[in-house]
Formats: C-alpha cells, structure tokens, sequence
C-alpha cells in the first residue's frame, strides 16, 4: 500500500502541473432528489464541445475541456428526467447536481439517452445493467424479486436446476463468478438450498453484471463480476417499503439522521416456510401421520449508515447479515433424534471517499466476509424413567473467513483519458472440514480435523479508458495478482483490453482479451452450488484455475424505438480447473486411524473450453420495455481422472438458450409482466444396464445368491429434456398521496410444464411375468403451476 500513497502522491503533483490555461474542468456529484442519493452510471455531457463521462460509483464526476464563453452541461440516466444547465466555461467549477426520477408514464422515454455515452459507443463490453425497478416488475417465484434470478434471464448466463439461483456464465460453475455486495465478497448467495438469493432488491440501488472483458480493477474469479450497491439511505425525509407474500416478509426503511448530512438504512426478510410446515405437521401428527416435526427458516439484514463531511469528505458503514437453519426433530418409544443443518453469510465494509483534487477522487475500503457452514445431529435412547441412556453426537463445520483492504482512485487528466488504479489485500482463513462424532457404545470418539489453512490474497491493478479519437475508445489495463500459501507463492500477471470502433453514429465494432486467475475454489458433489459445497484455497500442489477470454461483437442504437442491439462471440480456455474424483465427498470417514480429512487426495485437475454467440435486444424505458435474448453455446472438460481422461460435456452445457422479458404498462394503475424461458436439457451420467451377479457353490452352500450391479456409460453422455416455461404477473398500484400500495398476482409455470428435476432407473415387473423386471428411466418434476399472491407498500 505504501507504493500507492506514493504513486498518488507524484499523480497529485501531475494534476497539478497539468497545464491550466487553455482548460477548464466541471466536477461534483450527481444525486436523486429526493432521497439525495448518490447515482452510479450517470451520463454527463458537454452539449457544445462533443464530449462526455459518467459518474462513478459513487455519483462522482470530472471533465475537461477547452474553456469558452459558456458550457452546457447535461445529464441523462435511464428513468429520471434529463437536466441542462448553462456556466461559465472561463474558470474550474464543482457542478453538484440533483435529478429527479420519472413520477408519470411517458409514451416514450428514451430521451433520457439522446445525449451522452450510448451503448454503442461504451468501450466496456459484455456488460449488463438492470435498473431496480425492472427488478420489481418481472414475475417471480413465489413474489420474491430476486436480482440473481433476473440475472439467470440474461443471454450467457445459464439457468442451474428447477427453483435453483446459481449462475452459470458461458461456461464456468457458480464458484467462478465474483459476486460483491458494496464491495464485500459474498461466498453463499442462496437461500432455501438455491431456491431464493441471499439479496433483498428493496435495499438494492444497482446492480451490475461483467460477463467478459472485465477491467482490471477486477480480479479472482474466471467468469463474471455480479456488483451490487446497496441504497444509502433518504437524507431528506423517512421511507418505507415492504411487502406480505406467501413465504416471506420483509421491510425496509430509511430515514436522515442528521438531515442533508447522515442517513441510515436497514431492511429486513424472514421466512414463516417453519410456521406453516409446523400447521402442517401438527395436523398430521393428529391423525397419527407422524412424529417428526421439521423446521425450517431464514432471515436477512441489510443495514448501512454514511455522514457526508462536505465537499471532499463522506464516510460509509454497511453490512449484511443472514442465515438458512433447518431442523428436524423425531421422537417415538424410547428414540430422541435430532438434526440441524445451517449456513449464512456475515459482510461488513467500511468505505471513505476522498476528493484529492477535481481531478482525483479515491475510495478506501476496510472488509470483512465470512460463511459457516454446519451440521449437527444427536440420537438419544431413553431408559424406561426418561433418561438418556445412550447417546451419539456428530458434528461438522466448514468455514471460510476474510479480512481485506482496498483503495481505487479515479483520475481524469483530461477529456481523453479516465484512470483507474489501486490495490486490494485480502488475509483468508480456510477451515474446509471439521467432523467430531461421539458414540461409545459402536465405534467411540472420532475427531477428524483439516489443520485451518491461513493465506494472504493481493492484486494491484491500472487501467485507462483512452479516446484517442471521436470514433475509438480503447480500454487497457494490466492486474498483477499475488498469492500466498504454505510454503508457495503464486505471482501471475493478468492483461486485459477493450476497444470500441464506431462505424456509423449508432454503431459500433466491439473486442476484448482479459486473463484472469482464481484462487479460491468450491469443490461440489452437485454442481448445483449448495451450501453442502466446500471451500478450498490453492495450495502447494493445487494450482490456481485460470482462464483466457476473447470476445468480438456489435452494438447498435435503435434511438427512435428506444432499443439497444448487441450481438456477441466469445471463446474462453480454463486451465487448472478442480472437481472432486469419482466418489470422492467433502466428509470423508477412513476409520480411527485417520486424524485429518486430506481434501486435495479427493480432487482431481483439468482444463475446460467454452464458446458461444450471444444475441440480445434490450428495451429499458417506456410503457413496453424489457429484453429478448439468445444463446449458443458449448462447453467441455477434461479431467485426467474422470471419464477415463476423454473430454465430455459438463452438467450445464447447453447448446440453446432462450429468454423473453416484456413489461407492460398498461395504465397508472396496472403493471403487466411476463417471461418465457428455454434451454437444452442438462447433461447427466444415467445408467445403461442393472442386472445381478450370482455365485453357486455346492461345497459350502447349496444355493444360489447374487447382488444387484450397475453399469455406468460416457460421463455425462445423456441429455435431459429440454427446460422450458413461463411466468406471468399483475400488478395493480394504487397510491394515496405518500402512501403506495401494490398487489401482484403471479403465476410461475403458466401451463404446468413438468420440467426434469433428476432421473432415475427403476426396475418395473414386466405385465405378464411380474418376476421379471424391466429398466424404467423415470423422470421426476419439482413445481407445477404455482399461483402467489404479494402485497407491497410503499411510504
């Protein structure tokens, strides 16, 4: 960090040698009237000198120009009304800006866009924003506005199993997507086992997805960058908003504390799944069903405070916090059993802002991430008085920690270029797998430990957005990554660049390079991204995954519809990639005699390729707005230790992905939504054949016995039928001067399609020998049609 001071040091002096005579620099923050919110993506422009920026993510902005009698200055974000205000353009001015979001239905609101830095002429690449309140109009399950499963409806990203919110993008495991949560890294991003994400879009104000070209200022994982920004809190007035719907509830609110100058706010969900899974087993236990009575919950809290010390200076505190518990407790004759099984996600940052000079803004980050994973079980038997008269215990833990500093600082020069640099140092603790198990009686103590495993992850990082020209932008920049552990160090430089040429006055050519290294890995049984998955560092023998990503495509600007049009190619190679060997488990019981649980015995390495085309038409304003997308994609591994060393497809390789998004206003009043996804079905390893093994022995036993065998194919050599279904949704607003009111009927597989959820063979008697049995492939659905009901407040 002290290379830092000292880099920003020598560029404080550059500034302010810069030669000032011929330029002038406009500056400040842009914010949401209203709540003072500071906006992220805002474009700036200089109407009368051809040039423009946007605003960090804090809502800073800095542009150069050449000084004149006069300067227009506007500003234009999707969803809030543009402004334009005429200085002087003889002296430096700091221009803090607030604008206000639509309050009425406009037939056509794409003006927002006419000035400014379009789609097709960003230089950032397969790159995707979805605006909030798109967010909270799409239908979705069970009345849950979830951000990642907006996301999963986006071309590149694959959708993981039935009811599942892991992402898969083009090509790479959930493990391989950076997601952060104001600046925070979150490991777990799902609820109810993947049902639900981890993130309430009532306290969200963005959210970003990177799918390839990513800048330098990112790093550690192969695959995407999921960035979210929580609100910062209403400095004006107090707001609230919430919502009842048939699983869970949840509420927000936020208010100044000191007004115009602190702000707070906390927003909370639970889930009553426990409540009414308790009505229900109760019934049951009344007509002597059963005796087992499960349990299960989660909560979340999103919590943020910040004071604004003036012009140069603001301060932030967020975090989050949640947990998923689930418990089952059976109890008949002299038997006392019970199991737990719970996870959650624990993130705290702390953030100042600093502006240095009008050129130089930088972000100091202290964080903090952690997620624990643990199960638990007691069995009990009871003496005839009630006492425990046996009793065996297991207990397993899994566990990872972080503690990381981070600067970035922003430099605008001049009008030709935008800097950004910085570093980030991260110490992690890795406790992959703790298991004590108690049982005197049958096999004793048993305390199988992995020793806690301590490394230290650093990158430092530059990049530069240079336009040497009015038609050519080009992004370079370069990322050393650093990491420690045990006896290693691993030093691996990542270079990444973007450019985009404009061809005509909407459209562009666009191409990128980025390599990325990843240092943390999850080990699964399931590839579905369960909190049951293990969390591992690179180690002395297990190296750092890595991935080469190019991609080319074209951006085009429908201005008069309101459209943006963007079609990609991509080809990415993934080295050092990690997978649990052929019947390997993250449990792993070898008797009394073995004091650690080896993980890296357990795991096997290999290489991956993907590529694809990715088509996509996005409406984001207007009465009818939304997005159809589609993808074609493939993906292959190769692992030394599975499928005998042959390449094969991995679970969700698809070859077809479809998605349509439409949201209608219909009226003030009604909201109309519906989605249509379709993808080529999973690929599975099934089996070809069961059949018994007998044995005759005369001389010791004179009879005849056999065991059940089965054979397995190819890995992953059968293809599930394809995923299909569609949502839909009403919702009907009504509002009572500062008191909003929404209720949402949603429908989650209109037409009931029984989509796959696994397979599996059965024996079936044959009709006319029933002592002849046939394999059967039988397939098993999660969800028919699943009607909901929501109601959401506002205030």
């Amino acid at each position: 960090m002290k290379n830092i001071y000292l880099i920003t040091l020598l560029l404080f002096f550059w500034v302010q040698a810069f030669p000032q005579g011929g330029n002038v620099t406009i500056s400040g923050f842009v914010r949401e009237i209203g709540s003072l919110e500071s906006l992220p993506g805002v474009n700036v422009y200089l109407g009368n000198m051809g040039i423009g920026t946007v605003t960090n993510t804090y809502g800073f902005y800095s542009i150069s120009a050449a000084k004149k009698d006069s300067l227009r200055v506007s500003y234009s974000f999707v969803g809030y009304e543009r402004i334009e205000i005429q200085i002087p353009g003889s002296a430096d001015k700091q221009l803090n800006v607030a604008i206000s979001p639509f309050t009425q239905l406009e037939e056509v609101t794409v003006s927002a866009r006419r000035e400014g830095e379009k789609m097709s002429g960003a230089v950032q690449m397969s790159k995707i924003e979805v605006p909030i309140s798109q967010i909270k109009k799409i239908p979705s399950f069970f009345g849950e506005k979830d951000a990642i499963r907006v996301l999963q409806l986006m071309p590149g990203v694959q959708k993981g199993s039935e009811g599942q919110t892991g992402l898969y993008v083009r090509g790479g495991g959930p493990e391989q997507n950076l997601i952060i949560l104001d600046d925070a890294v979150v490991y777990n991003a799902s609820h109810l086992f993947g049902f639900f994400s981890v993130f309430n879009s009532d306290a969200l104000k963005s959210v970003e997805l990177t799918k390839g070209g990513f800048p330098a200022r990112y790093g550690g994982r192969l695959s995407s960058v999921v960035e979210m920004n929580m609100k910062e809190g209403s400095k004006e007035k107090l707001h609230g908003e919430g919502g009842i719907g048939l699983l869970s509830s949840r509420l927000t609110l936020e208010g100044p504390l000191v007004k115009n100058k602190a702000s707070f706010l906390i927003s909370a969900r639970r889930t009553y799944v426990d409540a009414l899974a308790g009505l229900l087993v109760q019934n049951q236990q009344s007509a002597n069903y059963t005796s087992a009575k499960p349990r299960y919950f989660f909560y979340d809290v999103n919590a943020k405070v910040n004071y604004d010390f003036g012009k140069k200076d603001k301060l932030y505190l967020s975090g989050y916090f949640g947990k998923d518990r689930y418990g089952l407790r059976e109890k008949y004759d002299r038997q006392d059993n019970r199991s737990a099984l719970d996870w959650g996600n624990s993130t705290a940052t702390l953030r100042w802002n600093h502006l240095i000079s009008n050129k130089l803004f930088v972000n100091t980050s202290l964080i903090y991430s952690r997620f624990n994973f643990r199960i638990s079980s007691s069995d009990k038997t009871l003496d005839s008085l009630g006492k425990v008269e046996d009793e065996a215990t297991l207990d397993y833990n899994s566990l990872i920690r972080d503690y990381s500093l981070k600067m970035d600082f922003d430099f605008y020069p001049n009008a030709k270029h935008k800097i950004k640099f910085g570093a980030q140092a991260t110490s992690h603790r890795f406790v992959p797998s703790a298991l004590v198990v108690k049982d005197e009686n049958l096999i004793g103590d048993i305390d199988i430990r992995t020793t806690p495993i301590n490394t230290i992850e650093a990158g430092a990082y530059i990049e530069d957005t240079w336009q040497p020209f009015t038609r050519l932008k080009i992004n370079g920049g370069f990322r050393l990554s650093v990491f420690n552990t045990q006896s290693k160090t691993y030093l691996r430089p990542e270079p990444r660049a973007s450019a985009a040429l404009k061809i005509g006055e909407d459209l562009s050519v666009k191409a990128s390079y980025a390599r990325m290294n990843q240092y943390v890995h999850l080990l699964s049984n399931t590839g579905m991204g369960l909190p049951t998955d293990l969390w591992v560092p690179t180690t002395d023998s297990i190296p750092p995954q890595q991935s080469g990503q190019v991609a080319l495509g074209l951006a085009k600007d429908l201005e008069k519809q309101g459209l943006t049009v963007t079609l990609e190619g991509y080809y990415k190679k993934m080295n050092n990639i990690i997978s649990y060997k052929e019947g390997a488990s993250f449990i792993r019981l070898d008797g009394a005699n073995a004091n650690e649980l080896d993980w890296e015995d357990n795991v096997t390495i290999g290489k991956g390729w993907s590529y694809g085309a990715e088509f996509m038409v996005q409406k984001k304003a207007g009465r009818l707005s939304g997005w159809i997308g589609y993808t074609l994609s493939w993906t292959k591994w190769k692992f030394a230790d599975l499928n005998f060393g042959r390449t094969f497809y991995p679970r969700y390789d698809r070859r077809h992905d479809i998605s349509v998004v439409g949201i209608f206003e219909l009226n003030k009043r009604i909201t109309l939504s519906a989605t249509w996804v379709y993808g080529t079905g999973n690929a599975l390893t099934l089996p070809i054949s069961r059949f018994s093994t007998f044995e005759n022995s005369f001389l010791l036993r004179p009879y005849s016995y056999g065991n059940l065998n089965t054979e397995y194919g190819k890995k992953n050599s059968f293809r599930a039928e394809a995923y299909h279904r569609a949502d839909l949704a009403i919702q009907y607003h009504k509002k009572k001067k500062r008191f909003e009111q929404t209720w949402e009927l949603g429908v989650y597989n209109a037409y009931s399609r029984k989509n796959p959820f696994f397979y599996e063979i059965r024996g079936k008697p044959d009709p006319k020998d029933t002592s002849i049995l046939t394999n059967v492939l039988t397939r098993y659905s999660l969800f028919p049609i699943l009607p909901s009901v929501t109601y959401n407040f506002k205030f």
